[in-house]
């Protein structure tokens, strides 16, 4: 097992550099802020200046590619990332490919790509795991993966994991009214699939599981607060049904990582122990002990470390059988979700990693639940997991396109300074970062730096107080970073042996590449939780990627940004990417993004849903597009915020019509202008680049 990260080195690693400071000395940073990720970046640099040879296996390398990819993802020969719906090499997809045939069908980027077959893998893996579990252990009750709708609720995706659980008899869990309705109808002709009926339940919501009981579905709703076995118990008897019913005990073991607060005493959902026995002795009294067949827990999601698996189960099966031994008729106990996903690669206790494999999170269940019960004397129950989250997280790829770059290094130093107005001479902090710029060499680097850094921040000064004009700031600013450019590309040449305050240089000189997405649309948890998604490019991976840099989105919010990045046992603050020339095609995929992302994200800036591809191989290994769903366009987006697009269009066309009598616009111009509009409203809410289907020539 690999030692888990200390909590002040991740914090410490993960401190931002955003860049070279006028204030500092060493803006560059020190050793102690510097992270392993930008190092390892770096080094790459370094060997592409000493000419060493790049190969794709480098670009697997550097990505980290086949670690979180866990068999699903790797790059071609030809330096483009295939995808590997069954794990079979013979058998992948080309990313690349797959999105220009979609540019080919008037789809363009930012799209999300569904990959069904995976998704079906990832079904049967949960099984296989536990089914493996079961039969090396001679555990002698069943097991039943259910999905958690909430985890991703789009309809198709829902269908997916419904047909790939056909031949284990998968179910299905909800967590409000509107989800139970939706389930109900999509499981109508299989109405032996388990339903577990989660969240707040009012009185409807309940009538709905009791009628859903009625129809001989079986649907067990779990009790997560006394008032709710009124209601249960109410209803069945106005049914004429037996419910079968479920019990959330909230453990006192605490979960893991960010939602480690999801059990404990503090927890939102769930009841005490003092609880769950008055449910049984309610249920007693009514001659309904045998009705309570489940009991449930949720220990967290993402759980990064198995011991806190173990310590959950055990003090869930301890309950278990106590109840039984009462009289409880329980039959199942579901250790709710929790499974995490490696989502850098890792396989450590990092909180966006996990500590273990999917069979030994099977392996452990199936044993200590064993081991409880046969202690007790209790007859091995049905086990249930609800892991919505590795189900799937890996079968969505968000592919968009980059739009233009920021570079600090974009403007060389001058061959001489420009002469000084007559009568005026050059201010000093001027004259001498020209002159540090023009020392520069293979010796003294660290030296040069700290002369620049000076001129910087003495120029600084002189123009915060009026000594200084724009144009001789401005120029020092300019010199300033060639001067650090060319320091930098020195440092790369030494080959990894330069002073440490320069060894972040690479990092502080980071470009922003500008992306055509909204992270708040499509990856709100980079937002919300810090979420760490493995990012790269999906093409070009046989040339060596010579910046560093980190993303911005299209919305005008400063948080719409992307400065963590995955990397083997750390944080990275800024990610390898390849140069390229404005109006150049380069495609950036995020990773692993198939868990809760459709569902969060918002309409910030009126960036609606992307469009969405489900995409499968047939049997001779070529993909094909089982359905596509085309994103919001604009029109939609406004309607959502109550806006009436065809007020909005009366209005212009108004307009358009008083220019023409004021003789403003010709007739003709007002109806390319409503055209124009129109068009806009139809389009996709994404910065669209080419053709205006107005004005062919703009």
């Amino acid at each position: 097992m690999t030692p888990a990260r200390s909590a002040a080195s991740t914090d410490a690693r993960s401190a931002t550099i955003s860049g070279l400071s006028s204030e500092s000395a060493t803006p560059a940073g020190d050793a102690a802020t510097r992270t392993e990720g930008a190092s390892r970046d770096s080094r790459k640099l370094a060997k592409g200046a000493l000419g060493e040879p790049w190969t794709v296996e480098d670009a697997v390398d550097l990505y980290q590619t086949r670690l979180w990819g866990k068999g699903f993802f790797d790059v071609n020969a030809a330096g483009k990332v295939v995808v590997r719906p069954e794990r079979d090499p013979a058998r992948e997809i080309d990313l690349h490919d797959v999105v220009e045939g979609l540019r080919e069908r008037g789809l363009k980027t930012p799209v999300l790509l569904h990959f069904s077959d995976l998704l079906s893998r990832r079904v049967a893996d949960m099984n296989e795991a536990f089914q493996n579990a079961i039969r090396e252990n001679g555990y002698r009750g069943g097991y039943t993966s259910v999905f958690p709708i909430k985890v991703n609720q789009q309809r198709r995706v829902v269908e997916e994991i419904r047909q790939a659980g056909a031949v284990f008899e998968s179910g299905l869990e909800v967590g409000s009214k509107p989800e139970l309705l939706a389930v109900m109808g999509l499981t109508s002709e299989i109405g032996e699939r388990l339903i577990i009926c989660n969240g707040f339940k009012e009185d409807r919501y309940i009538e709905f599981v009791m009628l859903a009981a009625k129809l001989g579905r079986r649907i067990v709703p779990v009790i997560e607060n006394l008032n709710e076995l009124n209601l249960i118990v109410t209803h069945a008897q106005r049914l004429g049904v037996r419910p079968r019913i479920g019990v959330r005990v909230n453990l006192s073991a605490k979960g893991a990582g960010r939602w480690r607060n999801s059990s404990g005493v503090k927890a939102k959902f769930g009841l005490t122990l003092q609880e769950v026995l008055e449910v049984f002795e309610i249920l007693k009294a009514r001659g309904m002990e045998d009705c309570l067949e489940l009991l449930h827990c949720h220990m967290g999601s993402q759980i990064h470390d198995i011991r806190q698996v173990l310590s959950g189960v055990n003090e869930l099966a301890r309950i278990f059988v106590q109840l039984s031994k009462l009289g409880a008729g329980l039959k199942t106990i579901d250790v709710g979700g929790g499974l995490g996903i490696d989502y850098d690669g890792s396989q450590t206790s990092f909180e966006f990693s996990m500590n273990y494999t999917l069979q030994e999170y099977a392996s452990s269940i199936v044993y200590k639940i064993m081991t409880v019960c046969d202690e007790e004397g209790v007859a091995h129950p049905a086990i249930v997991t609800e892991a919505g989250r590795a189900m799937v997280a890996q079968q969505s790829v968000l592919v968009f396109d980059v739009l233009g770059a920021n570079r600090l290094d974009r403007h060389a130093a001058p061959g001489e300074l420009p002469e000084a107005a007559a009568g005026e001479e050059h201010p000093r902090p001027l004259l001498d970062i020209m002159e540090t710029y023009r020392a520069v060499g293979e010796r003294r680097l660290l030296e040069r730096y700290h002369d620049a850094v000076e001129a910087r921040d003495e120029a600084t000064r002189l123009f915060s107080v009026g000594y200084m004009d724009l144009r001789s700031r401005a120029l020092v600013d300019q010199i300033f970073w060639a001067t650090c450019a060319k320091i930098r590309n020195r440092v790369r040449a030494m080959g990894g042996a330069a002073p440490e305050e320069l060894a972040d240089l690479e990092l502080s000189m980071s470009d922003t590449y500008f992306c055509n997405l909204s992270v708040f649309q499509s990856l709100p948890d980079i937002w919300a939780i810090h979420q760490l998604f493995p990012i790269m490019p999906i093409h070009r991976l046989d040339e060596r990627p010579m910046r560093l840099a980190t993303l911005a989105d299209i919305t005008c919010d400063s948080d719409g940004k992307i400065d963590r990045f995955v990397d083997d046992h750390d944080v990275k603050r800024a990610l390898s990417l390849h140069d390229f020339e404005d109006g150049e095609r380069y495609l950036l995929g995020a990773f692993l993004v198939g868990a809760y992302q459709e569902t969060l994200g918002d309409l910030h800036n009126l960036f609606g849903d992307t469009h969405a591809a489900h995409v499968r191989l047939d049997e001779s290994g070529e993909w094909w597009l089982d359905e596509v769903i085309e994103g919001d366009s604009v029109r939609e987006v406004l309607q959502y915020v109550q806006y009436d697009p065809l007020k909005l269009s009366a209005s212009i066309r108004r307009e358009c019509e008083l220019a023409v009598r004021d003789k403003r616009m010709t007739a003709a111009d007002s109806q390319k202008v409503v055209r124009a509009y129109e068009a806009g409203l139809d389009g996709y809410t994404y910065l669209e680049t080419g053709e205006s289907p107005v004005y062919p020539d703009a």
